[in-house]
């Protein structure tokens, strides 16, 4: 479950990096290359922030799945 919540997270950051860049692009079409540009690089800096989070996630499923999480009781 906490890996879901990790890729939703990183698929709505796309999403506002795509719409935040198609957004300056339309604003400004003079720039829109360099726009796009910078838009693709920030979707890159998104997955790659992503993966660290998505790693930890799988590893707190994986031990929640086979019962070697801690307990909260102590």
């Amino acid at each position: 479950m906490r890996v879901l919540i990790e890729v939703v997270h990183i698929a709505i950051g796309l999403v506002a990096a795509a719409l935040i860049s198609a957004a300056a692009a339309w604003s400004y079409p003079r720039a829109t290359g360099d726009i796009w540009l910078v838009g693709y690089a920030c979707m890159i800096a998104v997955v790659i922030m992503g993966i660290g989070p998505v790693r930890k996630a799988f590893a707190a499923d994986k031990a929640r799945l086979a019962g070697t999480e801690p307990r909260a009781d102590g």
